[in-house]
């Protein structure tokens, strides 16, 4: 019964606690001594029972306090070394801690160093030191040899153009690119060139000495540290400044500001190259990292250069964030001019970051300089957004057509284009910091320092950056394709008055209607998706979200029938092509030009200026004035005694005149001709005419016409009938015989007639 027993805890211990390493098996207890178990692969139930069944009470009891022991070490471990509250206390105490102690070691920076010489001269002696001496000198010379021999062979690479300076963004890249590429494959050839003539001196001349095996490390510290990485950042800073070449320059700096981030860049990478050696130096010599804690002072030193650097070249850093381009953002301005502070706070933020690492004892993650990499990611990536701006400069296609929407959507596309960028940029500094940190951030939240969410907060990033990007490429595409729709369409939206300030217009094209409304509800779905993909990665389960979010569904398809009968009814009107924005059209009496649609109704502009919002569920009727083609029929009354046959050859020759003009011709589609006499009044003939348009622009058409038919009316001699009240006086009587009151009932016996025959003002 006992065996069952111990056999089901041991058991329940294998499956739900995690197996601990070798160290822990052997356990302080009294079967230390005994033959360690071997536990079966794979461990099934079954095989546990076998295994419990052959081992002695003593072995069960032995295994299962080694069990307990290293849960309990692995609990006491977790609670030591994680949580929000330790990682707050190593945050804040840990680090003043480390800064006191970095103060408290001050004086033991000589003895440890003079401890870490004494300890090289021993190994090397002054014979080693000349042999060192010999093989760098030796080295250098070759390695300068060949590299000046590859300068030479590779310089059509990257010489200038004839006329001296480059001419096209092109240019000034095969320029900087052919100079970086040839500079970088130099420093190679240098440095594997020295290294080969460094050990035929080393090997070839001093071979019987026996301390030349010593000082392979040590020569490899200074060609790295102090040769190699220092002229690969002068080549980079070369390249990104091009501080003594001004014409091929890529970022909007001044020559003193490049050459003074230049000279800096190199003294940096110097001082931290310097670092590093030092560091590694003091280890071989039996020295360890925190003994006088001089890593302290000169990661400080790193940081108070930083820092002084931005603020010697404060006002030069600004305007190279504000790059060359003058349609900077209110946003971008601020920016550039936070970025010298930016810079500051970087530096400050990545020495409290190197000072967390110290306070949890991890020297181990700053040995190839992480946070200093880091540290200059950060601060060149907010100069890549000042470089993807002037790149989309040069690379966005051109404005497509004229006027303010074509402009509208040329600063959309390039909006677009840089926003892309910037998410490239982000994305990428995101991938080189993983890159560069020797660390799994898995590892780090589960050791306790971080959480769930620190843990995924890289990949959560990752997926908002992908869902943003499909957004602004999808964006893109609109902006482009509604440009070219509006140039199509030859249609202008701020036209001071539209349709000739009559209500009219030809209106937009179909997909340049819908891609707004298509453009809404994607914006919606990618937010929608990608932020579930992203909760989904935190280790929220969205099924429980996708199931309420169908219910509500369900519930607002029950409680809104309206709604849902505004919304479908308005994608059969689009499916339909009833509207488009821009047409003119009556609904039901309401009567005005579309100006914006959404998903569930439409409003109509008066063109006296009110606006009407109409559900599409509540249009019964439409009537579109602006499909295709309008036509205009217009009245003249002349007198009686007027040839119709005149009239209608000067009609005639009016629309022939018209449809030789190019900006008439353009929106005629027939010519205006006479129709004959279409009635008679009381006051002469009614002739009319007509002509047939483009919608919306037939009333400017017809303040043409009406001026053209009154001047060759004039010039022809045809009055245009008025109305007259004659009145008739006995034969003999003059107009001077009448009396006062006869005059009085004459005028308002006239004035009255007039009143009658005249409509009331606002009848049609």
């Amino acid at each position: 019964m006992h065996r069952l027993i111990f056999g089901v805890a041991l058991l329940l211990l294998i499956v739900f606690l995690s197996p601990v390493n070798s160290l822990a098996q052997m356990s302080v207890t009294e079967a230390a001594t005994e033959t360690p178990v071997t536990l079966p692969d794979p461990l099934t139930p079954e095989a546990v029972r076998e295994l419990v069944s052959r081992l002695s009470d003593a072995e069960v009891r032995a295994l299962l306090l080694q069990r307990l022991d290293a849960v309990a070490a692995e609990a006491e471990d977790a609670a030591r070394d994680g949580g929000l509250v330790d990682f707050a206390q190593k945050a804040t105490i840990g680090i003043i801690d480390s800064v006191r102690d970095a103060f408290s070691r001050l004086p033991l920076i000589w003895e440890t160093q003079s401890h870490s010489l004494s300890t090289f001269w021993e190994r090397v002696g002054s014979e080693g030191l000349w042999i060192m001496a010999a093989v760098l000198i030796g080295g250098v010379v070759g390695g300068l040899a060949a590299e000046w021999v590859f300068g030479r062979a590779t310089r059509r690479w990257h010489a200038p153009s004839a006329t001296g300076g480059p001419e096209t963004l092109g240019q000034s890249l095969r320029f900087l690119l052919g100079r970086f590429v040839a500079e970088i494959l130099g420093v190679v050839v240098f440095f594997y060139v020295a290294r080969w003539v460094g050990m035929q001196i080393g090997f070839g001349l001093f071979s019987d000495r026996p301390v030349i095996h010593k000082l392979g490390g040590y020569l490899g510290l200074i060609w790295i540290n102090l040769i190699v990485i220092p002229r690969f950042a002068a080549a980079f800073s070369r390249f990104l400044l091009a501080p003594y070449k001004p014409e091929f320059r890529m970022v909007h700096a001044d020559d003193a500001t490049a050459r003074l981030i230049h000279r800096n860049w190199i003294g940096l990478v110097l001082l931290v190259s310097f670092n590093s050696a030092l560091f590694t130096f003091t280890t071989f010599n039996g020295v360890g990292l925190g003994e006088a804690r001089l890593g302290f002072w000169l990661n400080l030193a790193m940081h108070l250069y930083i820092i002084l650097i931005a603020l010697w070249a404060k006002d030069g850093l600004v305007r190279m964030m504000r790059g060359s381009d003058p349609d900077l953002t209110a946003t971008e301005e601020r920016v550039a001019r936070a970025y010298p502070w930016f810079i500051i706070g970087v530096s400050v933020g990545t020495w409290w970051l190197v000072e967390l690492i110290v306070a949890y004892g991890r020297f181990d993650l700053l040995r190839t300089n992480p946070h200093f990499w880091m540290m200059v990611v950060l601060i060149v990536g907010p100069l890549m957004d000042m470089m993807v701006r002037g790149l989309v400069r040069h690379l966005v296609p051109p404005m497509t057509g004229e006027g303010a929407l074509a402009e509208k959507a040329y600063h959309a596309t390039k909006r677009s284009y840089i926003r892309i960028g910037r998410v490239l940029v982000f994305a990428a500094v995101i991938v080189v910091i993983t890159w560069i940190w020797p660390v799994d951030f898995h590892d780090i939240a589960g050791g306790g320092i971080g959480v769930l969410l620190a843990a995924r907060l890289i990949e959560i990033l990752m997926i908002l950056a992908v869902g943003y990007l499909l957004w602004e490429v999808f964006s893109l595409w609109v902006n482009r394709k509604l440009a070219a729709e509006v140039t199509a369409a030859a249609t202008d939206a701020t036209e001071e008055e539209p349709g000739g300030g009559e209500g009219g217009g030809a209106g937009a094209t179909r997909l340049s209607t819908v891609l707004p409304l298509l453009l809404g509800v994607a914006k919606v779905a990618f937010a929608v998706i990608f932020g579930l993909i992203a909760l989904g990665q935190i280790g929220i389960d969205i099924t429980p979200l996708l199931a309420g979010a169908g219910i509500v569904g369900l519930a607002i398809g029950f409680g809104a029938q309206k709604l849902v009968t505004d919304v479908v009814s308005g994608i059969f009107f689009l499916v339909d092509d009833a509207f488009r924005v821009g047409e003119f059209v009556d609904v039901e009496g309401t009567v005005g030009t579309v100006e914006k649609i959404s998903v569930r109704s439409m409003q109509l502009r008066h063109h006296k200026g009110p606006v009407h919002t109409i559900p599409y569920g509540e249009i019964p009727k439409l009537t579109n004035y602006s499909r295709d083609w309008v036509i205009m029929k217009l009245k003249f009354t002349v007198p009686f005694e007027t040839d119709p046959n005149k009239v209608k050859k000067l009609f005639k020759q009016i629309g022939k005149e018209m449809m030789e003009v190019p900006e008439f011709a353009a929106d005629l589609l027939q010519p205006f001709k006479s129709q004959g006499v279409f009635d008679f009044d009381d006051v002469g003939m009614i002739i009319r005419g007509k002509f047939m348009a483009k919608p919306g622009r037939q009333f400017v058409l017809r303040k043409e016409i009406y001026n053209r038919v009154k001047r060759a009316f004039e010039e022809n001699g045809i009055p245009f009938a008025r109305r007259e009240v004659r009145v008739a006086l006995p034969e003999g009587t003059a107009p001077s015989d009448l009396t006062e009151e006869q005059k009085a009932a004459i005028t308002a016996a006239a004035a009255d007639t007039t009143r009658k025959e005249d409509p009331p003002p606002g009848a049609s």
